[in-house]
């Protein structure tokens, strides 16, 4: 790595931050479009344009809920496309809608289907009940027309113009008078405690063709939408003009509301197949992401790094040059009139003098084992997953492609976490290898399935399209049970038939006293302060995943995330082995759990920003819904707590061995 020069590096960074723009699964193949009254093949363009609606979601919600769960227009022959394992476990429930129409076949107001409500059914009370709850919560569509999202774009302060990837079903003017949400698009919706349904679509196909007289070999670039609100006074025969479609907050009366919608055509052949996707991610809100404000945090946390690379190298470069001639077989050489002892010379650093209790077995050392087993298993599946998704594998064009990749490469790599689980077990001279394996195939797998189980009975109590299937979980089980678990045991067959890691030095039977430390060298407040850096190389990119998370938007950005990846490994693991050294100069031995703590505090960090997150950033309100989001983020904590963990322990375990190795002791 020495012979690897700054402009080098700086390349490759550039390289994978590009990479963040390959959106494009290969072998996504594009679908060619064309008129119906054409003379091209029908195998080989389209007439039809089918529109999906997918579920509908709030930021003031965590629950999530299907398109049929509201009362609107369904599709009389409704089907559901192939969802894959990523789709299921994120709750993305997509079907078609009675929206059809020809490509390049302009239309003004269609009608979809009418609804009437009676004050006398108890059925329609709740349907209309729910609907209006969901335009107070500010539920929004989200409809994908060829796998691609129909987006409402806006103009906001300053001229920018914002492209959602959802439109909201309605909005409220509160009872003060005070438009909600929505509500601020329109002049007309000023009528107090009134709900304004968008039962009209303005909708405009945007499409790439080489051809403009027939449109043939046509791809559709684009896809966006205008909602509006009209009280049709013909529901047989709308037309589209009239005031807004208003619903009283007290039902009191039966009324009619019909659904409609218009379609557009329009050619750009400016915009590629391949970039269709740009409009959407450059232009969402809330990502127009400082990129010299990244830039900057990373090059300070790399700068950081080094330095404190560069100065444990001479620090320790200088302690064993010091040591090696300060060897007992030369105490001879310093003159007799010095006043100084051959302990008065080693005291500056006093980390040799523990070498006889430095690779003494920890406290717990099957738990410690199970715990960094799973983290490798863990470390691996991350890197690999990241790794894809920066040469676009998994990208918003595939939806659920991240996660079932996740989930797949989790389960296949037991291997490794039952291997590293085992062979340190032995190290630290522990024989009950049954335990060992059940616990690494059990233990934070079967936290995680517990807190995911009781997360999914609430979204089933609450009747949400997040709900993960029973035969899914059934599914998840069989993966876990038939697949990961004997890799597992795979794994540690061979651990446990490989000797134990030999360490450098001799271990003394009877443990050395520890001296009194200091507030900086006790385990707490070292433990507390290692969790920093490796955290303020991170807050940056977690707001941004959590704003896709909880706040429905897409994360694109998996060239930053990879970068960061690396620089919180290589951040984790310096000021573990920093703060390591500081210990043992203090001739506190005890490195072995505090090393794995000193790192996975992280996760500790990153629990207490979701909750400024929650109460700072989002608007969610309902018991379920905070329930939901906790339950998920402890979760998540727990991940990254074995995640960070597993780095800093090895990193700290490398480096004494490196150090011990290369003294002479006697």
């Amino acid at each position: 790595m020495k012979s690897l020069k700054p402009h080098c590096i700086f390349l490759l960074s550039l390289t994978i931050v590009n990479s963040s723009f390959a959106f494009y699964l290969p072998g996504l193949a594009p679908v060619n479009f064309c008129k119906k009254s054409s003379t091209g093949d029908a195998e080989e363009c389209q007439h039809e344009i089918q529109l999906f609606v997918n579920r509908l979601d709030s930021v003031e919600s965590v629950l999530p809920y299907e398109y049929d769960a509201f009362d609107f227009c369904k599709d009389t022959n409704e089907r559901r496309p192939t969802e894959n394992l990523g789709q299921v476990l994120f709750g993305e429930r997509i079907e078609t809608s009675p929206y059809k129409f020809l490509f390049m076949n302009d239309l003004t107001c269609q009608k979809v289907c009418t609804k009437s409500y009676n004050t006398t059914s108890a059925v329609e009370r709740l349907k209309l009940d729910f609907l209006k709850r969901g335009m107070d919560l500010n539920y929004q569509h989200h409809w994908i027309v060829d796998n691609m999202p129909v987006t409402w774009c806006y103009i906001v302060e300053g001229d920018q113009k914002i492209c959602n990837p959802g439109f909201p079903i309605g909005c409220l003017v509160n009872q003060e008078g005070t438009p909600k949400d929505a509500c601020v698009i329109n002049a007309d919706f000023n009528k107090k405690n009134t709900f304004y349904v968008f039962n009209h679509v303005d909708i405009n196909i945007v499409y790439h063709s080489g051809d403009e007289t027939t449109g043939m070999a046509a791809r559709l670039v684009g896809a966006t939408l205008e909602p509006r609100s009209i009280m049709h006074s013909d529901h047989e025969k709308p037309s589209c003009e009239g005031p807004p479609m208003e619903i009283p907050y007290e039902f009191n009366s039966n009324f009619k509301m019909t659904y409609t919608y218009s379609v557009t055509f329009t050619q750009n052949n400016a915009i590629r197949w391949a970039s269709r996707w740009d409009y959407i991610l450059v232009s969402m809100p809330h990502t127009n992401i400082q990129w010299f404000s990244i830039s900057n945090s990373l090059v300070i946390v790399l700068f950081l790094s080094g330095m404190v690379a560069m100065i444990m190298l001479r620090t320790l470069h200088k302690d064993i040059a010091r040591y090696n001639q300060l060897d007992q077989a030369d105490w001879v050489k310093i003159p007799p009139g010095a006043n100084i002892t051959y302990e008065e010379a080693q005291e500056e650093s006093g980390w040799k003098q523990v070498h006889g209790d430095v690779f003494r077995a920890p406290r717990m050392g099957m738990l410690l084992s199970v715990f960094l087993g799973q983290g490798t298993q863990i470390f691996t599946m991350t890197f690999i997953t990241l790794f894809l998704a920066c040469l676009g594998f998994l990208s918003p064009a595939n939806r659920g492609a991240l996660m079932t990749c996740a989930v797949v490469l989790w389960v296949l790599l037991g291997t490794p976490a039952g291997y590293v689980s085992s062979r340190l077990y032995k190290t630290f001279g522990g024989e009950k290898w049954k335990t060992n394996v059940l616990l690494t195939a059990f233990l934070c797998p079967g936290i995680v399935f517990v807190d995911f189980f009781l997360m999914n009975l609430i979204l089933w109590t609450e009747g949400s399209s997040a709900a993960v299937p029973f035969g899914t979980l059934v599914a998840i089980l069989a993966l876990w049970f038939g697949i990961s678990v004997p890799l597992t045991f795979v794994g540690a067959y061979f651990g446990f038939k490989k000797p134990g890691i030999e360490p450098p030095v001799r271990t003394n039977q009877i443990p050395r006293q520890i001296p009194q430390q200091s507030f900086f060298t006790k385990p707490v407040p070292g433990i507390i302060m290692g969790g920093i850096l490796p955290f303020g190389c991170i807050f940056i990119q977690l707001f941004f995943i959590l704003n896709s998370i909880w706040s429905h938007q897409m994360y694109y950005m998996f060239g930053f995330l990879f970068l960061v990846f690396i620089i919180l490994v290589i951040t984790c693991s310096e000021a573990t082995v920093l703060l390591c050294y500081f210990h043992l100069c203090a001739e506190d031995y005890n490195w072995w759990w505090r090393s794995f703590l000193t790192s996975g505090f992280t996760a500790v960090y990153l629990f207490v920003y979701a909750v400024h997150y929650f109460f700072s950033k989002l608007q969610i309100i309902g018991a379920a819904s905070t329930i939901l989001y906790f339950g998920y983020t402890l979760i998540m904590v727990l991940i990254f707590f074995v995640f960070t963990g597993t780095i800093g322990f090895f990193a700290c375990f490398f480096f004494v061995n490196k150090i011990y190795s290369v003294l002479k002791v006697d």
